[in-house]
């Protein structure tokens, strides 16, 4: 027979905004920045939850830090503070254990993490989380509630616990390796033969097997499975629209008893004898499905479907957290007008090719651009007009630049990109073709168009007598050419044979 599980409704917040990122994780999300001499230090960015867990205004924790170290038990304030700063020093991610008061006014222990990065002007910035550790046991409080005494139910808490252990510590761009770890392991302990990850696109009429873990002697059917449209599956879609709409656990027990369609069909040539597909969460939206299959005749517990939510609540946990990292990281980086990349983002990635350039000779040049006469363009078409023109010159440097370049707003109207693999003339010819393409680009505002031309000044590093510590002589002799090339009239670049007019 088919059956179908209700699961009960998740929360979700319809008006989700960034304070609300931490929404679902037992913790607190946090951007730590400490100066340089080490004498001010703050939160840049610390999630509400702050003020529910230890009491603490987020407000003031965001002019001054001091107030969080001193919920840190006195006994463990020097080893806190001693791991901040060997994290600094050796630049390691930090990790930490401590007892810290909450809002009720006890110790409680709880775990601290986070991801250092050096910036320009010497100070630290350290992204990461801080949970009370008590929180990840709600699981395994669960399971021994519903059966103390059972051998089976102990010996899945403790898969689960080994599994929420490796969630929590799961650090930023291994998401992909536990979920596979997490298949095998739960694909082993029940004794299926496929456990899998399937993701929906937004209109929920195409799946897209992600992860696949598959006993020994089975066939891997992830290949096959990528982008799977689920338009002509009449059968599947409507157990879709039930996951979906329903949160319902989907239950196969024995597939000649789907109608006979073309799900069927595939199935059978599978060798799917039967199936579980739990919806997965991430913000409260289903956004795919965990499963199980067993290719032959077994007889399921009774349970199973609860025990499956438990992994499938776990999974929807690890992909929310992996997703709001990946937001906060990109908004850190992105400049939110243009969508470009940011001076965040850049300057590392300068260093690093400054580096490779001093000990690998991998050549690279710097080209920075600025929109004539923008002042005029804000003054004519005010300031939403010349938002605008600046979102379309950043599409048009998209357009004319190769996915390897690093395109940045610099900042106002000043635009970088940095060229790695090319010559002087190759560079040459893409600045003449993102200046040409401005030209000849129509900025529609409303009912007109704006004219709109660059100029650009373009510095590479060999021109330099020597290698620098850092790209600013670079950036200072590419400004100093774009301010050459205004002086020449605009709508022209100069590099080192002087003025070019396309």
């Amino acid at each position: 027979m088919i059956k179908e599980i209700g699961l009960r409704p998740h929360y979700t917040d319809s008006d989700y905004f960034f304070k609300k990122l931490a929404l679902g994780i037992p913790g607190v999300l946090f951007t730590y920045w400490k100066s340089a001499d080490a004498k001010t230090h703050k939160y840049l960015f610390v999630s509400d939850q702050v003020s529910d867990i230890l009491g603490l205004d987020p407000d003031i924790l965001r002019e001054n830090a001091d107030s969080m170290f001193l919920t840190v038990h006195p006994e463990q304030i020097e080893g806190v503070e001693a791991s901040i700063e060997e994290s600094a020093t050796a630049l390691k991610s930090w990790w930490y254990q401590a007892r810290m008061k909450v809002r009720a006014g006890h110790y409680e222990w709880f775990e601290a993490q986070g991801t250092p990065e050096r910036q320009v002007d010497g100070s630290m910035v350290w992204y990461g989380q801080l949970h009370n550790i008590q929180h990840y046991k709600d699981l395994e409080c669960t399971l021994r509630a519903r059966e103390a005494e059972s051998s089976f139910q102990a010996d899945f808490q403790k898969l689960i616990a080994k599994l929420s252990t490796q969630f929590i510590n799961l650090s930023f761009g291994t998401i992909d390796q536990c979920i596979n770890e997490l298949l095998k392991a739960i694909g082993g302990f029940f004794g299926v033969d496929r456990a899998y990850l399937y993701e929906f696109s937004q209109d929920h009429r195409v799946m897209d097997n992600t992860h696949e873990w598959c006993s020994e002697g089975v066939p891997a059917l992830i290949d096959s499975q990528r982008n799977v449209p689920t338009e002509d599956f009449d059968w599947w879609q409507c157990k879709i629209d039930e996951m979906v709409s329903g949160n319902r656990v989907i239950f196969v027990e024995e597939i000649e008893q789907i109608p006979a369609g073309p799900e069927r069909t595939m199935l059978e040539e599978q060798g799917v004898c039967s199936m579980f597909c739990v919806p997965v969460r991430v913000r409260g939206v289903v956004t795919g499905f965990f499963g199980v299959d067993s290719i032959r005749k077994r007889i399921w517990r009774e349970d199973q479907a609860d025990l499956l939510i438990i992994v499938s609540s776990l999974l929807s946990g690890a992909l929310e957290r992996h997703r709001l990292e990946r937001e906060l990281l990109n908004q850190s980086i992105r400049d939110p007008l243009t969508k470009l990349h940011n001076r965040r983002y850049l300057m590392p990635r300068l260093h690093e090719m400054l580096s490779r350039a001093s000990r690998y000779e991998e050549h690279f040049t710097l080209a920075m651009f600025d929109l004539d006469r923008f002042k005029h363009i804000n003054d004519s078409v005010g300031h939403l007009g010349g938002d605008a023109c600046l979102r379309s010159f950043a599409e048009v440097l998209l357009e004319q630049t190769r996915e390897a370049d690093v395109v940045a707003r610099f900042g106002g109207e000043e635009f970088v990109v940095a060229f790695s693999g090319l010559n002087a003339a190759g560079v040459r010819r893409i600045v003449s073709r993102i200046l040409c393409a401005v030209r000849n680009h129509e900025f529609d505002l409303e009912d007109h168009t704006v004219p709109l031309t660059v100029s650009a000044g373009i510095a590479d590093i060999s021109e330099l007598d020597e290698f620098p510590a850092s790209p600013d002589p670079l950036i200072r002799l590419a400004d100093d050419r774009l301010y050459a090339a205004k002086q020449a009239g605009r709508d022209c670049l100069v590099d080192a044979l002087g003025v070019s007019r396309i």
